[in-house]
């Protein structure tokens, strides 16, 4: 067993992981595939003084270790991991709350470890074994005062990740034809973010697969081009999503997403906008969910406060607002048509961050719940979900054929 470089402190954890897992890359250029974690072996457990993150991996992998606040979080980093049967399950002890990782990004994976105490890191490093090639990775927390770890928290400067969308630069994402009304289809969650879960269904994979249907859909459309906030089973943070929107110039923005609401047989579709007023308690808690996927990610969202002088927003939401409650208002009535069930209240509105943008018309459409036997049956399958694609086309020839009747000359 070569034992590889270990460092104090979480500032030095954070340089030597970097410098660790780039040169021990050449000891792994024969393994292929992705590093996988074997389960069995690891664990996050309490120790006497704090708590200690304990992973085992197939092979050497680049990664990063650093602490975010509010709430207090552990977030690893690393060159693509597979982390099937990384849960909850693998924490012993309290000093751990909650466990969750998956892709960040292509090509990287995030684990974030929810902290029930403000601890630092005291030590982290990787051992090699020469035989095989494996690698585990161990960080050690120690117990700190809240002003200790709040100093220590924050993500660490690096400009390499901020990845574009598509796994390319935004430059490089090619111009809609001039005169076509642009769709961008945003397939919620993703990666790291899972979404609602039951019956071993997850909202982002079927949210993904329902974004690709739709977007080929509208994509045969005359006169409209559609583009996709993700393509793959990769975490997107909010602030992307919208950007990519306003880099393709959107004229429309279609969130999708499914829910769950254990104990309650809720079923069907619902088209949401953004409220304009104090919403039920119902619906605050369900913004506030789907709120949260920025910081379920392990997302610094410190600092992060809407700049733009909220005149002007207003001013702006004053045109998209109505186009965007109009679009709403054809798309209940197109699902219904095209035989998708809907909840018997399917117009609604919620303080929904996807929804804020003043840039372009936007919804949110709840595809259904998986908490529901019938709604999870019909979404599991491309037929079931028919006739929600085909809803969302004619919704949108429709809004399209009313917006150019509103302004004949120019539609954006």
């Amino acid at each position: 067993m070569r034992v590889g470089l270990r460092c104090r402190a979480a500032a030095q954890g954070l340089a030597c992981a970097l410098v660790l897992g780039l040169a021990d890359m050449a000891d792994a250029q024969a393994v292929s595939g992705l590093a996988r974690l074997d389960v069995a072996e690891s664990a996050v457990r309490d120790t006497r003084n704090g708590l200690e993150v304990d992973l085992a991996l197939s092979q050497v992998v680049p990664w990063r270790v650093f602490l975010l606040d509010d709430p207090r979080r552990l977030v690893l980093d690393f060159r693509e991991v597979d982390w099937r049967g990384a849960d909850a399950g693998l924490i012993e002890g309290d000093r751990a709350r909650d466990l969750r990782a998956g892709a960040l990004r292509p090509s990287w994976s995030r684990l974030v470890v929810d902290l029930g105490a403000p601890l630092v890191v005291d030590e982290a490093g990787m051992t090699v074994d020469d035989t095989d090639g494996s690698a585990r990775l161990r960080v050690r927390l120690t117990r700190a005062e809240a002003g200790a770890f709040a100093a220590a928290a924050g993500p660490p400067p690096d400009p390499d990740w901020a990845f574009a969308l598509r796994g390319d630069s935004a430059q490089e994402v090619a111009p809609p034809p001039e005169e076509d009304l642009v769709v961008v289809i945003d397939p919620g969650h993703g990666g790291i973010d899972p979404g609602a879960r039951h019956g071993g269904i997850e909202e982002a994979d079927l949210m993904l697969k329902l974004g690709l249907e739709t977007a080929r859909a509208v994509q045969r459309m005359e006169g409209v081009t559609p583009y996709l906030t993700r393509e793959a089973d990769v975490f997107v943070p909010l602030r992307e999503r919208l950007t990519l929107a306003r880099s393709v110039g959107a004229d429309l923005f279609i969130s999708l997403h499914a829910d769950a609401l254990e104990g309650l047989q809720a079923s069907g579709a619902s088209v949401y906008t953004l409220a304009e007023e104090a919403v039920p308690e119902a619906t605050r808690r369900m913004a506030e969910r789907h709120g949260r996927a920025d910081i379920v990610a392990g997302l610094d969202l410190s600092g992060q406060d809407d700049a733009v002088a909220t005149v002007l927003m207003d001013l702006a939401r004053l045109e998209t607002g109505p186009a965007g409650r109009r679009f709403a208002a054809e798309l209940v009535a197109a699902l219904e048509a095209r035989g998708a069930p809907l909840t018997r209240r399917p117009r609604r509105e919620a303080l929904l961050a996807v929804l804020t943008s003043a840039d372009f018309p936007a919804v949110l459409l709840e595809v259904g719940f998986l908490s529901n036997d019938s709604d999870r049956a019909r979404l599991s399958s491309a037929a079931g979900r028919r006739p929600i694609v085909e809803g969302v086309v004619l919704a949108i020839d429709r809004w399209m054929i009313a917006q150019d009747g509103l302004d004949p000359l120019k539609r954006r």
